[in-house]
């Protein structure tokens, strides 16, 4: 095992990450663009499985995909499961303007964006805010 050099951060002090996305195209570019980036990403297709995941290790940021308005009382359902078992849990929508507007749930939202830069500093915003 090589040590960490002056400039790594060892992985268990790296800000840890609940990606929720059923969109199979996004999620592992998601979870890929976090990684680089910096972050732990642990991930899922299903809310369900979510719910399981987040009685695991604590996060630093859940971070739920809108996928349009249809999308929004699964992730509203959610936010709110995960709020109830853990009211200090930080939540993010990843939603585009419309949906933002919709939903009051999230303590945060990350607009959609092509852009990966802007998507990372999103959550880095939101991370450093709390």
């Amino acid at each position: 095992m090589t040590p960490l050099s002056q400039t790594e951060t060892p992985k268990s002090d790296l800000p840890n990450i609940l990606h929720v996305c059923k969109r199979e195209m996004v999620r592992p570019l998601r979870d890929q663009i976090l990684r680089i980036s910096g972050f732990r990403v642990d991930s899922t297709l299903s809310a369900t499985e979510a719910i399981s995941m987040f009685s695991g290790p604590p996060y630093d940021l859940v971070l739920i995909d809108v996928e349009g308005e249809r999308g929004i009382p699964e992730a509203e359902h959610l936010c709110s499961t995960i709020k109830t078992a853990q009211h200090d849990q930080l939540v993010a929508f990843v939603c585009n303007w419309r949906v933002a507007i919709l939903t009051d749930c999230p303590d945060e939202i990350v607009r959609t964006e092509f852009d990966p830069a802007a998507f990372v500093a999103g959550v880095r915003g939101i991370l450093q805010k709390h």
